[in-house]
């Protein structure tokens, strides 16, 4: 008897494994939250992230959409168990990550983890290769809502398989958590991302400087213009539950108010998963203001969940970038990436403006719209005009036309 149960529990498991998929619907916007990583690497501790959790709350941020706390490389103790299972560092976690995780829950908020399809994390913690049974069921019983799952010494494998034996270790865990998939675009992971996670990097780190790369020897850091640049022509794999991710945001991190605008402005723009990286224990006021514009976050979160793009580029260095929303809106982002404020005169009735992902145009010939502007949160007319402005080395003018 206890052979033939024995049988049938492999059978069962098989049978969950071969029909195993990503949990659908946990992402129909771009995941909204706070990650670790930016401006304390593997300085984590428990007490830090209860402090960040209320800051969260306190700050306004939870009530703007932020729903993620997520603890990235670092939680760990250096060896698994003896049992193979991976525990918490007991300096930096003494309560454990189950009690810590109950902690983020009762605030209103989910809890993310961060490990490693290698055998080691990029810091050198333990990996997941073997584990991932174990670890989605160890996720699951802690209650992780959010597995950011990194590409570090990872060998030969192959990152689609390798991503895939995770995704599937999480179904059969049961437990619906957001998988991202972190593997930094090297493997063109929008390609075949759509049925294994909910997002992808699409670039390697980013870092708090406006236009720069910083060479680690073999890899390298990116600004906030390097990042946008660095991937074309993949917004079609982007939507719901399926989301090109150019990094954490480097928002209050160093950074000219100006930029850290532009910076969020274009995170939206590109429907790009908003996580903030700096440290809410001592934010600025602007900083908060930045990353709690309801009304820019609104062009991120947008239900139709189309990747804005492109539209136009000037020797001026002003660009326009533009995205299609739901119920016939538009966003509009004009970027000025020069040293010098640049003036524009943009004539709506000479532009044809339109989307052949959404397969949506602007018509401003037959349709009249009004203007507001996201950031100074005023009317700026109708389309009948041309819209001229000023704007500052490093900023942006993110307008919203509404039908």
């Amino acid at each position: 008897m206890k052979r033939w149960l024995m049988m049938a529990s492999f059978v069962v498991a098989i049978s969950q494994i071969l029909v195993a998929q990503k949990f659908e619907g946990l992402a129909l916007t771009p995941p909204m939250g706070w990650n670790s990583w930016n401006t304390f690497a593997v300085n984590i501790s428990e007490d830090l992230v209860k402090q960040t959790v209320d800051m969260m709350v306190a700050s306004g941020m939870k009530d703007a959409g932020y729903e993620y706390i997520v603890i990235d490389d670092g939680w760990e103790a250096m060896e698994r168990d003896n049992a193979g299972s991976l525990i918490a560092d007991p300096k930096k976690f003494p309560s454990g990550m189950k009690v810590l995780g109950d902690y983020i829950h009762s605030k209103g908020l989910k809890f993310g983890i961060h490990n490693c399809a290698g055998t080691k994390t990029c810091a050198g913690f333990p990996g997941g290769r073997g584990h991932e049974f174990q670890d989605a069921r160890l996720y699951a019983s802690w209650g992780i809502d959010f597995l950011k799952y990194d590409w570090c010494s990872h060998g030969t494998a192959n990152s689609e398989e390798t991503y895939k034996t995770m995704r599937d270790a999480i179904h059969v865990a049961g437990r619906p958590i957001v998988y991202s998939i972190c593997e930094w675009g090297d493997t063109k992971p929008w390609e075949w991302g759509k049925d294994v996670g909910h997002l992808w990097r699409i670039t390697g780190d980013i870092t708090d400087c406006f236009d720069c790369e910083i060479n680690h020897g073999s890899w390298s850091s990116w600004g906030i213009i390097n990042t946008i640049e660095m991937r074309k022509g993949i917004r079609q794999y982007s939507g719901p539950d399926h989301w090109n991710d150019p990094d954490m945001m480097e928002i209050g991190r160093g950074m000219t108010p100006n930029e850290d605008r532009a910076h969020f402005s274009l995170w939206a723009m590109l429907a790009a998963p908003l996580m903030a990286g700096n440290d809410l224990r001592d934010m600025k006021k602007e900083i908060n203001e930045i990353l709690t514009n309801k009304d820019v976050i609104a062009v991120d979160q947008d239900s139709l969940g189309v990747q804005g793009l492109k539209y136009s580029d000037n020797e001026s260095g002003v660009e326009v970038w533009i995205k299609p929303l739901n119920k016939n809106d538009w966003a509009i982002c004009f970027f000025n990436k020069s040293e010098q404020k640049q003036k524009i005169d943009f004539d709506w009735s000479k532009k044809n403006i339109s989307d052949d992902i959404s397969k949506k145009t602007l018509n401003t010939n037959d349709f009249t719209y009004s203007i507001k502007d996201l950031w100074s949160k005023k009317n700026l007319g109708t389309t009948k005009k041309s819209l001229r402005a000023e704007i500052p080395p490093h900023d942006v003018l993110m307008i919203r036309l509404t039908k």
